[in-house]
């Protein structure tokens, strides 16, 4: 992120904009309308948010999940708009849960990373915190819970989800996009003035890396990599700028920055 911009997201229900830290709060407003009207079940207000281990960012979303929706339909959600580029691996975990040996759920993905895959799958029989995509949710989230999703063993991209609270009513859908962080300003790097439409893979970590479309020509005259296979789009997503993900198929119009 070039520097420390405000996040913000509308609100599903009434149309409103609030910032990241109340946009919650707000949304449970609505909920008290809709438990004396909607039909009863089980449904959970969830954020989603980076690992805040790796230093916060703007990014987030709040979802509205059916407690009938089973794990696997989370995952999908989240690869849809946020993560999915080469189809792959990913999973939920209660980092509470420590396997007998004493090691966590991060060590375990590490095993997976390095192939090794026979130390991994005992290391999961013997209780590492990993949850099954084919779990209901009724059955896992409940009010508080802190849950780590990660997508992709090797470039990762750690995700934070926190059940802020829970409904005795049904979800519309398995899952809602109650809200998510609006499109960030982002600058050329070169000229300054611009927005930003495109990132150098190659040079994010060296120099000038964020170009606009002017910008972005100039660059590839000078970094062979970038018309070869390190030009990628701004997206708005954490995910921006790893391995070849270009952005999602959900809330496609307020995707692209």
């Amino acid at each position: 992120m070039q520097e420390k911009v405000k996040s913000e997201g509308k609100c599903l229900f009434c149309g409103k904009t609030f910032a990241k830290s109340g946009i919650n709060r707000h949304l449970s407003t609505h909920f008290k309308e809709k438990t004396k009207s909607e039909k009863s079940g089980l449904s959970f207000l969830v954020k989603v948010e980076t690992d805040q281990r790796w230093g916060a960012t703007p990014y987030f979303l709040s979802l509205w999940v059916d407690g009938e929706a089973v794990m696997d339909n989370i995952d999908q959600f989240l690869r849809s708009i946020w993560l999915e580029c080469c189809g792959h691996m990913s999973a939920f975990s209660n980092a509470n849960n420590r396997n007998s040996n004493g090691w966590d759920y991060i060590e375990a993905m590490e095993l997976m990373a390095k192939g090794e895959t026979e130390e991994y799958e005992q290391l999961m029989e013997d209780g590492a915190g990993e949850i099954p995509m084919s779990r209901k949710t009724k059955d896992v989230l409940c009010k508080g819970l802190t849950l780590k999703y990660e997508y992709d063993f090797g470039s990762t991209t750690e995700l934070t989800i926190t059940v802020m609270d829970e409904y005795p009513v049904k979800a519309d859908e398995k899952i809602v996009l109650l809200s998510r962080n609006e499109p960030l300003p982002m600058t050329c790097t070169i000229c300054g003035k611009a927005p930003a439409t495109q990132i150098c893979q190659y040079c994010i970590y060296e120099g000038p890396a964020w170009f606009c479309d002017k910008c972005a020509k100039k660059h590839a005259k000078k970094c062979d990599d970038f018309d070869e296979y390190s030009s990628l789009p701004v997206v708005n997503s954490p995910r921006m700028g790893v391995c070849a993900y270009e952005g999602g198929s959900i809330d496609i119009e307020r995707d692209r920055v």
